[in-house]
């Protein structure tokens, strides 16, 4: 009997669309997303709330533009970023043509939402006009007033019955050039819709569990959401929705990516809960470990074990390894191998030292085969 490698995710096939010079869709990697939560306005807020966004590694940030002036404000925010910005626009189809105009690289519009025929296709032609993609985002809790009628309730079937509808009405201008998702609070409600939308158009999908929570629990509906369809090969981009710092919404993006092995970016940290044998403090290790790593974009593994019963087995298969041993000396591995012993005191800053060596040593070795390679 033929098993597929255990490791392995098939991707569903989509087209592709860019978002400003980010692909999404095809074969792009999964691109991780956030949202702005300063007033649009304040443009000097707005452009430091990105570039800790941009810190932390986002692909694609988005921005909301419920007025003129934070339409207009875009020009100056698009200037000061380095990461494609998109324009979250609901019903004023003036504010998507203004956004396009001040160099938004993605509308977020339902063009269902917008009024007549006329103003969809201003809308269009401004995309087309500025190199603007498009996002359908469908929301459980603001389905068309029909939808509601002819289901009841909101359910997967209304969900993509509306992202699709929104769709035709693109098409039927001649425009592919989007993305679209269908969210909700409740998992098992987005999960649902999410296939169904899958198998019935090959359009890139935005992954997301909308009004997902707080830090902890949004952080785990999230995990289990949007990581059960990224498991079954559904999704092209990503956005954690977390009534947190928007930084927080890319880490844990990151997270669930490389928890499922499909970005390595920074340090993945392999550790143990504890317990009565753990020759350090592996809590306040890891964490201060974690800190002071941040700053590390080189995909790399680190184990930090407390003891010798799964330390070694764990090490073996991680760049760095620490496991602890008795009497305040904890044993160091290096590419898997035990290499030597350090003692509590030093510990954390010799494990950060070896890892920001071994960070600058990968980055290097990618610089000369690139030189190598022409």
């Amino acid at each position: 009997m033929s098993v597929r490698p255990y490791r392995e995710i098939l991707r569903r096939k989509s087209r592709q669309i860019f978002v400003g010079s980010v692909p999404v869709g095809g074969d792009a990697p999964i691109t991780v997303q956030s949202m702005t939560n300063t007033p649009t306005t304040d443009v000097a807020a707005t452009v430091a709330q990105i570039h800790r966004m941009q810190e932390a590694g986002v692909d694609i940030v988005r921005v909301s533009c419920p007025d003129r002036e934070s339409a207009l404000a875009l020009k100056e925010i698009v200037r000061e970023v380095q990461v494609p910005v998109v324009a979250d626009i609901h019903f004023h189809y003036q504010r998507a043509i203004e956004a396009a105009e001040s160099g938004a690289a993605c509308l977020r519009i339902n063009p269902g939402n917008i009024g007549s025929a006329e103003r969809v296709r201003e809308v269009v032609k401004a995309a087309k006009d500025h190199g603007c993609s498009m996002r359908i985002g469908v929301n459980a809790g603001s389905l068309e007033k029909h939808l509601l009628e002819k289901y009841g309730e909101p359910c997967p079937e209304a969900m993509v019955e509306s992202g699709l509808e929104h769709a035709r009405i693109l098409e039927d201008n001649d425009f592919f050039d989007f993305k679209i998702s269908v969210k909700a609070s409740d998992v098992f409600l987005a999960v649902a819709a999410y296939h169904g939308l899958a198998e019935a158009c090959d359009y890139p999908l935005h992954l997301g569990i909308t009004e997902a929570g707080g830090l902890r629990g949004g952080t785990v509906k999230s995990a289990i959401g949007i990581g059960s369809l990224l498991w079954a090969g559904i999704g092209d981009t990503i956005r954690v929705s977390l009534s947190a710092d928007p930084v927080e919404e890319v880490k844990v993006g990151f997270e669930i990516l490389k928890s499922l092995g499909l970005r390595h970016r920074g340090v993945r940290v392999v550790s143990c809960p504890s317990c009565a044998r753990q020759g350090f403090d592996v809590i306040k290790t890891v964490e201060m470990v974690e800190e002071r790593l941040s700053h590390i974009s080189t995909p790399m593994t680190l184990s930090i074990i407390g003891c010798v019963v799964n330390g070694p087995g764990e090490a073996r298969e991680t760049d760095i390894g620490l496991t602890g041993g008795g009497g305040g000396s904890h044993m160091v591995y290096v590419a898997g191998k035990p290499d030597h012993k350090i003692d509590s005191a030093a510990m954390v800053d010799h494990i950060v030292e070896l890892v920001e060596a071994k960070a600058a040593q990968i980055e290097q070795d990618s610089k000369n085969a690139q030189v190598a390679n022409g």
